[in-house]
Parts: C-alpha cells; structure tokens; sequence
C-alpha cells in the first residue's frame, strides 16, 4: 500500500473503533514544547505529581519511546455523557468517570487497531499509549491539527469542543501527515474567569497544575490544603469547570460508547448517599472506574472536605 491508501485505511478502521477523528504528525523531537515543559516544572506547577519529571527526554521525542519511529498517530475518543447526576446538591464527579476506566476501554481498542494495521502492512514496531506514557498529547494534537491548546490548556477542536480522551500510535511507518490549524480562542476568558481556584493565568494558556480541583481531588496526598476550603464547587472527584463554560463545547454530542455508561444507580445517588458511602458500595459502584484509584479514603476525604 502506499502513503494515502495506507492512511485511509488508519482512518477507516479507527473509525470503526469509534474513534472520533484521527490525524498524523511526523516523529520528531518537540523543541519548542520542551523548553515550555522545562520552564514548567521549573515553577513547580507539577505540584507532588513528580512522575511528571521523569523521562524528560522519551517525553519530548517519540523516537525515544519506539525505535525507528516514523509517525505520531493521535486519536480522539468521545466520552461527553447523555445523563447528569439528578441531585443537585450531591458532590460532582467529572464527566469522563462516569463509566468504565477509560485506560482500559481504550487500550483495547488500541491493540486491535494496531493488529489490523500489522495485518495489512507486515511487521510494525510500535506502541499504543492513553494517557499511560510520557507524551505530550495535547501537544501531538495540536501538531497534527486534531484541534489546539485553549486558554484552559486543554485540546479544543473546532465544531466538536472539549470532552475528548487522546491516544496515540507511534509506529516505524510513515502516513500522509496532516497540518496544525489556527487557534479560536480570541479574546474570550470564560474558563480563566470561572476557575474557582486561580488555576489559569490570567492571559491563559498556562495552568498551574499544583491550584486545579482536578489535582486536589485525584492526585494530592494527605489532607488537603484548608485556604482552599470553599472553593471546590462540590467537585469530588476531577473538575470540568474549565469545560463547562467554554462555548465550543456546545457543539458536544453523547457518546456512543456502552462502556463509558454510568453504572446502574450512579446517577442516582443523592447528597446523603454519597455523606454516607460505605466502603462496599464504593467497590461495587466504581469497580471498573477511574474513580477507584483516589481508593475510598481518597473519595471520602474529599467529600468531607466539601461538608466542612
């Protein structure tokens, strides 16, 4: 197969899949975005997530991951929901933790998109990768023109917006390689404005990772901290604040996904269920989720923090 029918085979399997859009960039060393990273953690906006000082090198250049590496594959996958939680006043979960733990569901869908690839073209030497791997994701995406870097610092694409999980191939195969496009932010700050905990500078396009909602309620250890009592808006687990109020998400659709469903009663439970979780209904309702890896103490912490 040459180049253009060996790329619309990618897409059409990887459509098949249910991935959304995919786009191509060369493998390269990520010069600019590497200084941006340095400059970064040098603030110490990574806060404890010190894995992000690690393997700076295999971070910035793809080459590095996969020997021989020709091509950057990025994919999109909807996880924007049908349902909403029905008590308002119960503490929010983001929406992509709604159903099955996204690493997994997609992984497998990965695995069998580079199985099919191997099968038209022979042998390939590559990997597959959701949010598993030191990648600059965001930044691959905006390279290979799946959309670009808003204000908030994540991945919007025109007509379709926000709610997006990236993954990638690398892969010793060369595509036809698509181009970046142009930023459409403008002069809107919604995000910067709605942040409740100054996250976003105040030009935007930089998040101090260490101030998110998302960091406090998933990553940070221990007790969180008490100057940010009040200022979670009820966020439990993740923040989609950012999202929420962008206008390009109001291009979203459901997804289609049946894993990324809510688990039975889910939905349901009220203000008073979540207070008085048990660590068995925890297992049970959120025993494929991502929500499992804050583990119930994680989850209760942050619940009590939102009481307090």
């Amino acid at each position: 197969m040459n180049k253009q029918e060996l790329t619309s085979f990618l897409h059409s399997e990887a459509r098949s899949l249910g991935f959304e859009q995919v786009a191509i960039a060369k493998a390269e060393e990520l010069t600019e975005e590497a200084r941006r990273l340095e400059t970064w953690l040098n603030k110490g906006y990574q806060g404890q997530m010190s894995y992000m000082e690690n393997h700076f090198e295999k971070r910035i250049d793809p080459r590095k991951l996969v020997e021989g590496a020709k091509s950057v594959v990025t994919l999109m996958f909807n996880y924007f929901p049908s349902q909403k939680q029905l008590d308002p006043e119960a503490p929010k979960l983001a929406k992509y933790a709604f159903g099955e733990d996204y690493h997994d569901v997609l992984k497998s869908k990965l695995k069998t998109l580079l199985e099919k690839l191997s099968q038209k073209v022979g042998a390939i030497n590559g990997r597959c990768f959701t949010d598993s791997a030191p990648i600059l994701e965001r930044d691959w995406a905006k390279r290979s023109g799946l959309g670009w870097i808003g204000k908030n610092t994540l991945l919007i694409t025109p007509k379709k917006g926000s709610f997006f999980f990236l993954a990638e191939l690398i892969l010793d195969v060369e595509f036809v390689y698509d181009a970046p496009i142009k930023d459409h932010c403008g002069t809107c700050r919604r995000c910067i404005d709605a942040c409740p905990t100054d996250a976003i500078s105040e030009n935007g396009y930089l998040m101090d990772g260490s101030k998110c909602i998302s960091y406090f309620t998933i990553e940070l250890r221990g007790a969180l901290p008490l100057e940010m009592q009040g200022q979670f808006e009820n966020w439990a687990f993740g923040c989609d604040i950012c999202q929420d109020v962008c206008p390009w998400n109001r291009f979203s659709k459901s997804h289609n996904e049946p894993a990324f469903e809510p688990k039975p009663g889910l939905m349901e439970l009220s203000k008073k269920d979540w207070f008085e979780m048990t660590e068995e209904v925890f297992k049970t309702v959120f025993q494929k989720s991502a929500v499992k890896r804050t583990k119930y103490e994680g989850l209760m912490r942050n619940i009590r923090f939102l009481e307090d």
